[in-house]
C-alpha cells in the first residue's frame, strides 16, 4: 500500500478484522485509525480480547500496573473506543465495533476531540465507495439491525401480532437509560455536501451503551418522555425507526432517510438483499389510488413504483424491496395503502450473544472468538481448526458445527465480563431461543 502504515495499525486492523462484523484492510481505514488511536493505544488495543475483559485482565495482557492500565481503558473509553460495561461493583470493558460502534461515536462528540470534516470523508471512502466493507456488514446473517414497524400504521386487526420487541415505544419504555446523538450518516453527508434537511440529533441508544455514552459525554442522557417526542416527531417526518437487531437488550435505534442512511443506502445498493425488514408488507386497499406519487416519494428504498394503466396511474409496490415499515401508509392521502402481514415471521436473535453467536458461525469466525488468546500457540492452531472446519462441504460443516456451538457456549458461560452485557451473565444458556436452524438441537 502507498500509504505509510506502522505495524501497530496493522496489527490492529487485523485485530478489528477477526470479530464477526469484520473490518477489509484499506489505506483508507488506516487513515481513519490513525486519526481515532494514537501509535500506542493501536498497539494496545491490538492485543485486547474479542469477549469482555477487566482493567485487572488488560494488565496482565499488557504486563502493565492495573492502575495505569486502568487509566489507558478510560482514555479510550473518553474517546467512545471502548465501551465500559458496569454492573454493581464489576467494571468491564470491550472494544467497540466499528459500526454500529467507534465510527459512528466519533461523530456523535460535539467537543472537537476529533476532526469531523477529516473523518467524514473518510468514512464517506470506507462505506459509500469502497464496497468490501459495507457488502459483509449488510448482507451478513443475521444483520446487524432491522426496521421497526410505524405502529400507528398497522391495521387494528394485525395490531395483536406485533410483538413488544418490534415497537419503538416498547423499547424506550423498557429503557433503564436513554441517550440522544447526533446522526453519523447525515452528518458524515452535510461534510460531503450532501445531506438531507432532516434533523440530525436524534440517534438514539439504550441501556448499558448508553450510560457508557452519557459517562463520556458522547451522547446526552435524557428522559422517556423526551425519547417520546424524538420519536413522534421522526414518524411524523417520514423517516424509519432502524435499530439493533436483538429482542432484548435493544442498544440503539436510529431515525433514518434513504438518502443519507448507511443501511438503507446499502440495502438499494447490494440489490434488496439484506433480511433487514418488518413483519408486514405494504399493499393495496379497497380505497381508490390517485396516482398522487406521494407513496413513492416518501418510501425510502424506492419499493413502490408509479405505472400507467389504459391512461391512469398508480402506485404499484415490489414487494422483494419493500421493508414494511409503514411510512407510504401514513402519507397516502386516500388510505389507499396498508400493511399487511406476511405469511413467514422473521427471526430474530433474542440478545446481542445470540446474534454475535449466529453472526460469527455466519462469516466463518466463531474459532476467533472461542480461541481469543493472541499469543498462545495452542489457541493459533485451534483457531486454525475450526477455520478449515467451517470452510468445509455444507453436510460435513453442519455437523461439525453442532459440537463448536456446544464449544463455543461453554467457553462463554464460564466468561463472566462477556455477560455482563444487559443480564446475560444471570441467564445462561437455559433461556435461548433455539428455534433458529444454527441454533436447534443445541440444548
Amino acid at each position: 500500500m502507498a500509504h505509510l502504515t506502522s505495524k501497530s495499525y496493522f496489527n490492529l486492523q487485523k485485530r478489528l478484522d477477526r470479530a464477526a462484523q469484520g473490518a477489509p484492510p484499506s489505506e483508507t481505514l488506516f487513515k481513519i485509525l490513525e486519526i481515532l488511536f494514537t501509535e500506542k493505544e493501536a498497539e494496545l488495543a491490538s492485543v485486547l480480547p474479542l469477549n469482555f475483559f477487566t482493567a485487572k485482565d488488560a494488565a496482565k495482557i499488557w504486563k502493565k500496573p492495573e492502575k495505569e492500565s486502568k487509566k489507558i481503558l478510560d482514555k479510550l473509553a473518553d474517546k467512545g473506543i471502548l465501551m465500559d460495561i458496569r454492573n454493581g461493583r464489576t467494571q468491564a470493558y470491550f472494544l467497540a465495533p466499528t459500526m454500529a460502534g467507534f465510527f459512528e461515536f466519533s461523530l456523535m462528540r460535539t467537543d472537537g476531540k476529533f476532526n469531523r470534516k477529516v473523518l467524514s470523508e473518510l468514512f464517506y471512502q470506507y462505506l459509500n465507495v469502497e464496497e468490501d466493507f459495507v457488502r459483509k456488514l449488510f448482507i451478513q446473517d443475521p444483520s446487524l439491525g432491522r426496521v421497526f414497524v410505524q405502529e400507528k400504521s398497522v391495521q387494528p386487526k394485525h395490531e395483536s401480532i406485533v410483538l413488544d420487541y418490534e415497537r419503538a415505544t416498547k423499547v424506550i419504555e423498557n429503557a433503564s437509560c436513554i441517550t440522544v446523538g447526533t446522526c453519523y450518516c447525515r452528518h458524515k453527508m452535510e461534510h460531503m455536501g450532501k445531506a438531507c434537511d432532516m434533523p440530525q440529533e436524534v440517534c438514539l441508544t439504550f441501556n448499558k451503551i448508553a450510560e457508557s455514552l452519557a459517562r463520556h459525554k458522547i451522547a446526552k442522557k435524557i428522559t422517556k418522555k423526551k425519547a417520546m417526542k424524538i420519536l413522534d416527531k421522526c414518524v411524523s417526518l417520514g423517516l424509519v425507526q432502524f435499530g439493533d437487531n436483538v429482542q432484548e437488550g435493544v442498544n440503539f435505534i436510529c431515525n433514518c432517510c434513504g438518502c443519507c442512511c448507511e443501511a438503507l443506502l446499502a440495502y438499494k445498493r447490494f440489490g434488496y438483499r439484506a433480511d433487514i425488514s418488518t413483519n408486514f408488507v405494504s399493499k393495496h386497499s379497497d380505497q381508490h389510488c390517485i396516482g398522487c406519487g406521494v407513496c413513492a416519494e416518501k418510501c425510502p428504498v424506492n419499493a413502490i413504483e408509479m405505472v400507467e394503466h389504459n391512461g391512469k396511474k398508480f402506485a404499484r409496490v415490489i414487494p422483494s424491496r419493500c421493508i414494511g415499515c409503514g411510512v407510504c401508509v401514513r402519507f397516502c392521502p386516500t388510505k389507499s395503502r396498508v400493511l399487511e402481514k406476511k405469511k413467514k415471521r422473521r427471526f430474530v436473535p433474542k440478545d446481542s450473544f445470540e446474534r454475535i453467536l449466529l453472526e460469527a458461525i455466519d462469516s466463518g469466525k466463531v474459532q476467533n472468538y472461542l480461541f481469543d488468546n493472541p499469543d498462545l500457540l495452542t489457541h493459533s492452531i485451534l483457531r486454525k481448526f475450526i477455520g478449515t472446519i467451517l470452510s468445509l462441504k455444507p453436510a460435513k460443516k453442519m455437523a461439525a458445527i453442532r459440537q463448536i456451538r456446544s464449544r463455543f457456549m461453554n467457553a462463554m458461560m464460564k466468561t463472566p465480563y462477556y455477560m455482563t452485557f444487559e443480564k446475560l451473565f444471570m441467564e445462561g444458556k437455559k433461556n435461548y431461543d433455539y428455534s433458529h436452524p444454527e441454533l436447534k438441537n443445541n440444548k
